[in-house]
């Protein structure tokens, strides 16, 4: 009820809502990439790889960009591999072709793990996740033996491959993706996980890359706000690991209303803002600007991002950290920031 009557009295003081998010949309609504959106429709529509692989190709040396595109088609290929096998039998060597294999292997693997930690995960759910891991390395593998030797894609994959191997191959296939491609968002964003405390590092090691590959990213590129994904990381662990109480909850925003973590956010954020952006794909880190501004109550701010978030959605985990699920932290924070309820 009372959120029925903020909801009228803001239709009535502040004028008309935007549209509410939709998760759930045709992902060509989200896809900003009008050469991508074209070649998903047209393979979806006649099933030619040949589509795909001139799309791929388009990227050139922008690495992050035909990474993207890379990524678009595995997940076709993994709903349905019948264009994807036709290309495979007719060009066995493509580059394009291991990589996808790669990455449709690897999603395979997560998915068998599932998202819940290690202690609650079952035999089974253990030994297909290894055994998937494995072969999706050995089709990275494969994929750099064919890559052009600028292209740190095969290395990112490789990197990935370390959530089932160990870390002890990170910091020399980071080291070398670094050489290929220095300010590339997968490679640093992977190493902050991977270096995190519940994986192979420390909260230190995960602050320490994600400062380092902020500092010198360029002004306006998306790995500037790396530090965001370790301030998230760092509270998850520590005050909402496995309790999603209201006090957690309190805890977490304690912490980031500290004024020392928002002198250090604020500052990324405002390197980012002082460019125009670098990258059309910027859904997974203008979320992480939302939660955050969500968190220390900067309604205006909060706004700001939604906006530019438009209507449709692909949300993103540290809703569901900080909200206990995705869907209803975003929403929640979304009707908030354009003034119905509280946050």
């Amino acid at each position: 009820m009372f959120f029925l009557a903020r909801y009228v009295i803001r239709r009535v003081i502040g004028g008309p809502l935007p549209p509410t998010p939709e998760f759930d949309a045709d992902v060509d609504l989200m896809i900003k990439d009008s050469v991508l959106r074209d070649a998903r429709a047209w393979l979806l529509r006649d099933g030619d790889w040949r589509v795909a692989k001139q799309a791929i190709e388009a990227a050139g040396t922008d690495w992050a960009l035909r990474g993207y595109r890379l990524g678009v088609f595995a997940g076709l290929a993994d709903d349905d591999d019948t264009w994807f096998d036709a290309w495979a039998r007719a060009e066995p060597s493509d580059p394009s072709v291991a990589m996808i294999w790669a990455k449709v292997l690897a999603g395979r693997a997560g998915r068998a793990r599932g998202g819940a930690v290690a202690a609650k995960l079952s035999a089974e759910q253990i030994h297909s996740f290894h055994t998937l891991s494995e072969k999706a390395a050995e089709a990275g593998l494969r994929a750099l033996e064919l890559a052009d030797p600028r292209d740190p894609g095969p290395l990112i994959r490789l990197m990935s491959a370390c959530f089932a191997a160990g870390a002890d191959p990170l910091n020399e296939l980071y080291f070398e993706a670094q050489r290929r491609d220095p300010h590339n968002f997968d490679m640093h964003e992977l190493a902050v996980i991977l270096r995190c405390q519940k994986w192979y590092g420390s909260h230190e090691q995960m602050f320490e890359i994600a400062r380092a590959a902020a500092e010198g990213a360029p002004a306006g590129h998306k790995t500037v706000l790396l530090p965001l994904k370790a301030h998230f990381e760092y509270a998850m662990r520590e005050f909402a690991w496995e309790d999603r109480s209201d006090e957690s909850q309190k805890a977490v925003r304690r912490y980031f209303r500290r004024p020392e973590v928002q002198r250090d956010i604020d500052g990324w954020i405002t390197k980012f803002r002082s460019a125009p952006p670098t990258s059309e794909q910027l859904s997974q880190v203008r979320q992480w600007m939302a939660v955050y501004y969500s968190l220390i109550g900067r309604r205006k701010d909060a706004k700001v991002v939604f906006d530019e978030l438009g209507p449709y959605v692909s949300r993103f985990n540290e809703w569901g950290w900080f909200w206990g699920d995705m869907e209803y932290g975003y929403l929640k924070s979304w009707w908030w920031a354009n003034g119905v309820g509280g946050v």
